[in-house]
């Protein structure tokens, strides 16, 4: 069984799943740094829209400078008026290829010729640092459970979902933080968005390699005590998860997060079994039911 209501209409969380909930942000009243934050959006967009992106500017450079050489008509052994000999003559002058079957004639064709090759050294600068430091930034692979469920042990309630290194790496002295965002009213009517902590009753391993079964004990001290789903939906409940570790291949830390909302969490449940002993030294662990949940028999 792995059913679970989803919300008719998004209303955004913290940690999006996917384009159709994230939270959208809107400030106003201050000053936006539109270019002093453009690096930093340039290493957050997709590897895709990155390269389209990149190409679409190296294309708009050289259209503007194939115009420029147009009306400079000033490119030797060039037909009058080609745009596509202008075109390719500007491709070898931004990158410094010189063929030389093109060559630039005259003073203003050699001012666009030595402003184009400024304007080359650049881009490919600029894109080559780009390029190294978003393939060179550390990321995690962690698959976080779709679901969290609530199930009885030992007595006690508590609140538990899973998570797994999807590297055939091992992620050492992994460290987890697990947050409950909710609205909630003060004495004076105030509406306001707290964070409380959920204790865990393991939030740190030494080493991740397999899979990490979280547990959250929801007693008296529980921020979560005594909360059921539709309060936790009246309050926009959202459980946010951070989690921290060293990348043993790459020595640099990682960091991965997740979150789940009420109707992400599933009431008296377990996680399917995904462990297998084989033979000799071999675990098997079947990732095709790792988000796969039962009812209990309580």
């Amino acid at each position: 069984m792995n059913e679970y209501e989803k919300p008719s209409e998004s209303r955004g969380r913290l940690i999006p799943r996917g384009p159709e909930d994230v939270l959208k942000v809107i400030r106003t009243g201050h000053r936006k740094a539109r270019l002093g934050d453009l690096y930093i959006r340039l290493l957050s967009i997709s590897w895709k829209l990155l390269f389209v992106l990149i190409a679409a500017i190296y294309v708009d450079i050289n259209v503007i400078f194939s115009l420029a050489y147009l009306a400079s008509d000033g490119i030797e052994h060039a037909r009058p008026g080609s745009f596509a000999d202008a075109f390719f003559f500007s491709v070898e002058t931004l990158s410094t290829i010189g063929y030389g079957q093109f060559y630039p004639a005259g003073l203003a064709a050699n001012f666009l010729v030595t402003l184009e090759a400024f304007t080359g050294f650049v881009f490919f600068a600029g894109v080559t640092g780009l390029l190294f430091s978003k393939f060179s930034r550390p990321t995690a692979r962690v698959l976080f459970s779709n679901v969290a469920v609530i199930d009885t042990y030992d007595g006690v309630p508590h609140l538990m979902f899973r998570l797994a290194n999807e590297r055939n790496n091992r992620i050492v002295d992994a460290n987890l933080h697990v947050a409950l965002l909710r609205k909630e009213n003060t004495s004076e009517g105030h509406q306001m968005r707290r964070f409380h902590d959920l204790t865990l009753v393991r939030s740190r391993i030494p080493l991740l390699q397999l899979t990490w079964t979280v547990m959250h004990r929801i007693d008296e001290t529980s921020p979560l005590y005594k909360a059921n789903p539709q309060h936790l939906r009246e309050v926009d409940a959202e459980i946010i998860v951070s989690l921290t570790g060293l990348d043993e291949t790459i020595s640099q830390l990682i960091h991965a997060r997740h979150s789940f909302v009420a109707e992400e969490i599933i009431c008296n449940a377990s996680f399917v079994d995904i462990l297998k002993r084989g033979e000799g030294r071999q675990i098997e662990v079947d990732y095709s039911l790792f988000h796969n949940v039962k009812k209990s028999d309580a």
